[in-house]
């Protein structure tokens, strides 16, 4: 248990990181690595995240409700891999030691801010591809079968989804960024519904890895209950000023926390 003075700064690592998911995404490189700073063991810390911010990702896919209108039999067919993954990939968390995350931890830090910082570039090259993926449904086309797309690849990019379900069930950070290349590599170029699918996909993946890890007792429900409540907070806050901050601004400064943090990470395990 955490004394009152850690919890305090729980609630503000968190609204913070919520503020951050609401700019520019990342806050998971800005939370996890705070908390472990905190004394928090790191399976525990990613447990405790998951179970906390879940309810966020159900509040982002519910913003992009409207872009998924018609899109009920790719919801589904996503949602399989998706949930599947998140399983697998929550159970690996569950058996392994702890000695062993904190080797792992620090490069799946640096990884996600690697692809963290890759996430610009994609969407650029997404928004700025040729008109080939999911376009309006033409007059009498069925609502779930919009004319025109035609999916690519489309058993290797689920298999694909189910890989990004296991490291999603693990760790999380940076599943966003995976999620919209495998849309990508599906043919999507619709960006916000690729944004609502990869949301969707998101809020599978933490909901059954949140329920295992509740379930398995390692949550530490005080922090988690500080995060809910800063996460809040801090999503309120954002609403309000988001549109004032320059996203590049922050995604440069989540890039340098999540190389820092790994770097810190990596030379503790080491001390």
């Amino acid at each position: 248990m955490l004394d009152l003075v850690r919890l305090a700064a729980v609630v503000v690592v968190a609204a913070l990181g919520s503020m951050v998911n609401s700019i520019a995404g990342g806050g998971t490189l800005l939370t996890f690595p705070s908390l472990v700073a905190l004394g928090i063991p790191p399976i525990v810390a990613n447990a405790t995240s998951t179970v906390a911010l879940w309810p966020g990702s159900v509040g982002s896919m519910y913003g992009y409700r409207h872009r998924m209108r018609g899109m009920g039999r790719w919801a589904a067919g996503f949602a399989v891999p998706s949930t599947l993954g998140g399983a697998v990939g929550a159970a690996l968390l569950l058996v392994t030691s702890e000695e062993r995350f904190s080797l792992i931890v620090p490069w799946l830090v640096l990884g996600a801010t690697l692809l963290f910082a890759a996430q610009g570039p994609v969407l650029r090259r997404l928004q700025g591809g040729p008109p080939a993926g999911h376009g309006a449904p033409a007059p009498g086309a069925p609502v779930d079968s919009p004319a025109g797309f035609a999916p690519r690849h489309s058993v290797a990019a689920l298999v694909a989804q189910f890989v990004v379900g296991i490291y999603g069930g693990y760790f999380g950070a940076g599943i966003g960024i995976m999620m919209l290349a495998v849309l990508g590599f599906l043919g999507f170029t619709d960006i916000h519904q690729m944004n609502g699918l990869k949301n969707w996909g998101g809020t599978c993946i933490n909901f059954v890895a949140a329920a295992m890890f509740a379930a398995s007792g390692i949550v530490d429900w005080a922090v988690a209950l500080a995060m809910a409540i800063g996460a809040t907070a801090g999503g309120y806050l954002a609403a309000r000023t988001a549109q004032r901050v320059p996203q590049a601004l922050v995604r440069r400064a989540i890039v340098g926390i999540g190389l820092a943090a790994g770097i810190w990470l990596l030379f503790a395990r080491m001390s």
